[in-house]
Protein backbone atom coordinates (compact mmCIF):
# COMPACT_ATOMS: atom_id res chain seq x y z
CA UNK A 1 0.00 0.00 0.00
CA UNK A 2 1.56 3.58 -1.63
CA UNK A 3 1.61 6.14 1.44
CA UNK A 4 -0.17 9.32 0.69
CA UNK A 5 2.09 12.16 1.12
CA UNK A 6 0.58 15.83 1.62
CA UNK A 7 2.84 16.45 -1.50
CA UNK A 8 0.63 14.31 -3.48
CA UNK A 9 -2.22 15.73 -2.32
CA UNK A 10 -1.47 19.08 -3.00
CA UNK A 11 -0.27 17.85 -6.63
CA UNK A 12 -3.78 15.89 -7.51
CA UNK A 13 -5.33 19.28 -5.67
CA UNK A 14 -3.61 21.64 -8.47
CA UNK A 15 -4.09 18.92 -11.27
CA UNK A 16 -7.95 18.68 -10.50
CA UNK A 17 -9.17 21.48 -8.31
CA UNK A 18 -10.94 19.04 -5.96
CA UNK A 19 -11.16 19.35 -2.26
CA UNK A 20 -8.21 17.78 0.17
CA UNK A 21 -9.94 14.68 1.52
CA UNK A 22 -11.76 13.61 -2.27
CA UNK A 23 -8.35 13.86 -3.09
CA UNK A 24 -7.04 11.86 -0.46
CA UNK A 25 -9.49 9.43 -1.30
CA UNK A 26 -8.64 8.99 -5.07
CA UNK A 27 -5.11 8.77 -4.24
CA UNK A 28 -6.25 6.13 -1.77
CA UNK A 29 -8.49 4.20 -3.62
CA UNK A 30 -5.75 4.74 -6.69
CA UNK A 31 -2.97 3.39 -4.53
CA UNK A 32 -1.02 6.25 -5.45
CA UNK A 33 -1.56 6.28 -8.93
CA UNK A 34 -1.29 10.57 -10.17
CA UNK A 35 -3.21 9.80 -13.50
CA UNK A 36 -5.69 7.17 -12.24
CA UNK A 37 -6.92 9.45 -9.28
CA UNK A 38 -7.24 12.00 -11.70
CA UNK A 39 -9.51 10.05 -13.72
CA UNK A 40 -11.14 8.78 -10.43
CA UNK A 41 -12.40 12.53 -9.78
CA UNK A 42 -13.27 13.01 -13.21
CA UNK A 43 -15.85 9.97 -12.31
CA UNK A 44 -17.16 11.23 -9.42
CA UNK A 45 -17.75 14.32 -10.88
CA UNK A 46 -15.65 16.44 -8.43
CA UNK A 47 -13.59 17.88 -11.60
CA UNK A 48 -16.09 18.91 -13.86
CA UNK A 49 -15.12 22.69 -13.45
CA UNK A 50 -12.87 22.70 -16.51
CA UNK A 51 -15.24 21.19 -18.86
CA UNK A 52 -18.05 23.98 -18.18
CA UNK A 53 -15.85 26.86 -18.00
CA UNK A 54 -17.40 28.33 -21.42
CA UNK A 55 -20.79 27.47 -20.61
CA UNK A 56 -22.88 30.40 -20.34
CA UNK A 57 -23.99 31.21 -16.28
CA UNK A 58 -27.36 33.63 -17.33
CA UNK A 59 -29.26 32.42 -14.14
CA UNK A 60 -28.63 32.57 -10.14
CA UNK A 61 -29.07 34.61 -7.64
CA UNK A 62 -28.28 37.79 -5.56
CA UNK A 63 -27.77 37.03 -1.83
CA UNK A 64 -27.14 39.42 1.32
CA UNK A 65 -25.32 38.52 4.75
CA UNK A 66 -25.69 41.28 7.40
CA UNK A 67 -23.29 41.06 10.30
CA UNK A 68 -22.95 42.11 13.84
CA UNK A 69 -26.14 44.12 14.47
CA UNK A 70 -26.76 45.51 11.19
CA UNK A 71 -22.66 46.95 11.37
CA UNK A 72 -21.53 44.89 8.17
CA UNK A 73 -23.51 43.88 5.04
CA UNK A 74 -22.80 42.20 1.88
CA UNK A 75 -24.46 41.67 -1.11
CA UNK A 76 -23.02 39.00 -4.03
CA UNK A 77 -24.06 38.21 -7.14
CA UNK A 78 -23.60 33.78 -7.91
CA UNK A 79 -24.59 32.76 -11.57
CA UNK A 80 -25.06 29.38 -12.92
CA UNK A 81 -26.50 27.49 -15.93
CA UNK A 82 -30.17 26.70 -14.83
CA UNK A 83 -32.71 28.06 -12.88
CA UNK A 84 -33.69 25.05 -11.37
CA UNK A 85 -30.14 24.80 -9.86
CA UNK A 86 -30.42 28.56 -8.55
CA UNK A 87 -33.16 26.96 -6.73
CA UNK A 88 -31.50 24.00 -4.89
CA UNK A 89 -30.22 24.06 -1.04
CA UNK A 90 -27.08 23.49 -2.29
CA UNK A 91 -26.87 26.45 -4.76
CA UNK A 92 -28.43 28.59 -1.62
CA UNK A 93 -26.07 27.63 1.32
CA UNK A 94 -23.08 28.25 -0.96
CA UNK A 95 -24.36 31.72 -1.77
CA UNK A 96 -25.61 32.16 1.56
CA UNK A 97 -21.92 30.83 2.65
CA UNK A 98 -19.81 33.17 0.61
CA UNK A 99 -21.97 36.07 1.47
CA UNK A 100 -20.81 35.19 4.96
CA UNK A 101 -17.33 34.44 3.82
CA UNK A 102 -16.79 37.48 2.55
CA UNK A 103 -18.58 39.29 5.58
CA UNK A 104 -15.59 37.90 7.67
CA UNK A 105 -12.97 38.65 5.30
CA UNK A 106 -13.28 41.92 3.86
CA UNK A 107 -11.84 40.76 -0.12
CA UNK A 108 -10.11 43.31 -2.32
CA UNK A 109 -11.50 41.63 -5.65
CA UNK A 110 -12.86 38.30 -7.02
CA UNK A 111 -9.14 37.02 -8.34
CA UNK A 112 -5.97 38.70 -8.59
CA UNK A 113 -6.30 39.52 -12.29
CA UNK A 114 -9.21 42.10 -10.77
CA UNK A 115 -7.15 43.98 -8.12
CA UNK A 116 -6.73 47.59 -9.67
CA UNK A 117 -3.22 47.98 -10.92
CA UNK A 118 -2.72 51.11 -8.68
CA UNK A 119 -3.20 49.06 -5.70
CA UNK A 120 -0.53 46.25 -6.89
CA UNK A 121 1.97 49.36 -7.82
CA UNK A 122 1.10 51.04 -4.67
CA UNK A 123 1.85 47.20 -2.71
CA UNK A 124 4.71 46.76 -4.43
CA UNK A 125 6.88 49.90 -3.25
CA UNK A 126 5.47 48.98 0.34
CA UNK A 127 7.37 45.73 -0.15
CA UNK A 128 10.21 47.20 -2.26
CA UNK A 129 10.60 49.66 0.46
CA UNK A 130 10.31 46.89 3.49
CA UNK A 131 13.00 44.92 2.09
CA UNK A 132 15.29 47.84 1.53
CA UNK A 133 14.55 48.97 4.70
CA UNK A 134 15.92 45.66 6.03
CA UNK A 135 18.93 45.75 4.30
CA UNK A 136 18.41 43.45 1.19
CA UNK A 137 20.42 42.89 -1.64
CA UNK A 138 18.93 45.28 -4.40
CA UNK A 139 19.01 42.74 -6.68
CA UNK A 140 16.31 40.67 -4.32
CA UNK A 141 14.28 43.26 -3.95
CA UNK A 142 11.92 43.16 -6.13
CA UNK A 143 12.15 38.71 -5.71
CA UNK A 144 10.94 39.43 -1.83
CA UNK A 145 8.60 41.81 -3.70
CA UNK A 146 6.62 39.56 -5.96
CA UNK A 147 6.71 36.77 -3.51
CA UNK A 148 4.89 39.05 -0.92
CA UNK A 149 2.57 40.32 -3.75
CA UNK A 150 1.51 36.31 -4.13
CA UNK A 151 0.87 36.50 -0.21
CA UNK A 152 -1.68 39.60 -0.63
CA UNK A 153 -3.48 37.51 -3.19
CA UNK A 154 -4.03 34.85 -0.88
CA UNK A 155 -5.57 36.86 1.69
CA UNK A 156 -7.18 39.63 -0.36
CA UNK A 157 -8.20 37.90 -3.48
CA UNK A 158 -11.61 36.11 -2.76
CA UNK A 159 -10.79 32.88 -5.13
CA UNK A 160 -7.08 32.38 -3.11
CA UNK A 161 -8.67 32.98 0.36
CA UNK A 162 -9.09 29.80 3.03
CA UNK A 163 -12.27 29.25 3.65
CA UNK A 164 -13.30 30.80 7.08
CA UNK A 165 -15.47 27.39 8.14
CA UNK A 166 -12.50 25.08 6.80
CA UNK A 167 -9.31 26.48 6.25
CA UNK A 168 -8.44 23.60 4.78
CA UNK A 169 -9.84 24.79 1.40
CA UNK A 170 -9.37 28.03 -0.25
CA UNK A 171 -12.75 29.54 -2.09
CA UNK A 172 -11.66 28.29 -5.55
CA UNK A 173 -11.86 24.86 -3.82
CA UNK A 174 -15.40 25.32 -2.12
CA UNK A 175 -16.65 26.35 -5.29
CA UNK A 176 -15.36 23.11 -7.63
CA UNK A 177 -17.03 21.11 -4.88
CA UNK A 178 -19.83 22.83 -5.56
CA UNK A 179 -19.69 22.59 -9.35
CA UNK A 180 -19.24 19.15 -8.66
CA UNK A 181 -21.99 18.34 -6.79
CA UNK A 182 -24.85 20.41 -9.07
CA UNK A 183 -23.10 19.49 -12.74
CA UNK A 184 -23.19 23.05 -13.84
CA UNK A 185 -21.00 26.04 -14.26
CA UNK A 186 -21.01 28.70 -11.22
CA UNK A 187 -19.28 31.59 -11.15
CA UNK A 188 -19.27 34.65 -8.33
CA UNK A 189 -19.73 37.24 -10.64
CA UNK A 190 -19.48 40.29 -8.20
CA UNK A 191 -19.92 41.25 -4.95
CA UNK A 192 -20.20 44.81 -2.83
CA UNK A 193 -19.80 45.07 1.35
CA UNK A 194 -20.80 47.79 3.77
CA UNK A 195 -19.23 48.85 6.56
CA UNK A 196 -20.59 51.15 9.21
CA UNK A 197 -17.72 54.38 9.17
CA UNK A 198 -15.50 52.96 6.34
CA UNK A 199 -15.25 54.14 3.27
Amino acid sequence: MTTISAGMVKELRSKSGAGIMDCKTALKECDGDMEKAVDYLRTKGLATAAKRADRATSEGTIQSYIHMGGKIGVLVEVNCETDFVAKTDDFLDFTRNIAMHIAATNPVSITPEDVPQDVIEREKEIYRAQAMEMGKPEKMVDKIAEGKLNKFYKESCLMNQQYVRDPDKSIADYLTEIIGKTGEKIQINRFARFQIGAD
